[in-house]
């Protein structure tokens, strides 16, 4: 029991430190590194199974205390696996929030489109075309002076703050 024991207790070890590679890890090797770590995770639980006969086969005087190691190899075996789960479910969110932002970036909010439907619209409503071209001129009018409003207020509201300080 105590060579598979020691085999065992190396692998968790060495477990552990791949834990550390996967924040590391860079895409392309991020999915095999968490492969290779989920078949130790498995190769492990198999051990420990083989651990657990093997215990309870022991002199009566050491069985306790063979049980018990092997239940905290146990322990932190599942530990890791749920710190892998962890990490897999992190890396998911991190992913679709990505793909959710590059969607979001790929639209183009344009106002074309928005405009022909209008002109559209327009024209099956009956409105002439200079009519149409008024409109078109004062909302690019309009644009302007919603600008200079803008500055002319921030322009008023720099000279009351360095008029009352």
């Amino acid at each position: 029991m105590e060579p598979l024991y020691q085999q065992t207790h190396k692998r968790v070890h060495e477990i552990q430190s791949h834990m550390g590679r996967l924040e590391t890890a860079d895409k392309q090797s991020l999915h095999l590194v968490e492969n290779e770590i989920q078949a130790s995770i498995d190769q492990i639980f198999s051990h420990l199974e083989r651990l657990e006969i093997l215990s309870s086969k022991e002199p009566p005087s050491k069985r306790q205390n063979a049980k018990l190691r092997v239940d905290q190899l146990k322990y932190d075996v599942q530990h890791l696996q749920t710190a892998l789960r962890n990490f897999q479910h992190q890396r998911y969110t991190r992913e679709q929030q990505e793909r959710q932002r590059e969607e979001l970036l790929s639209r183009t909010f344009t106002t074309n489109g928005t405009q022909k439907k209008i002109l559209d619209i327009a024209n099956m409503l009956g409105l002439s075309n200079t009519v149409m071209r008024l409109i078109e001129k004062r909302a690019f009018q309009d644009k302007y002076f919603m600008i200079g409003g803008m500055l002319l207020t921030c322009v008023v509201m720099f000279l009351v703050v360095q008029y009352l300080t």
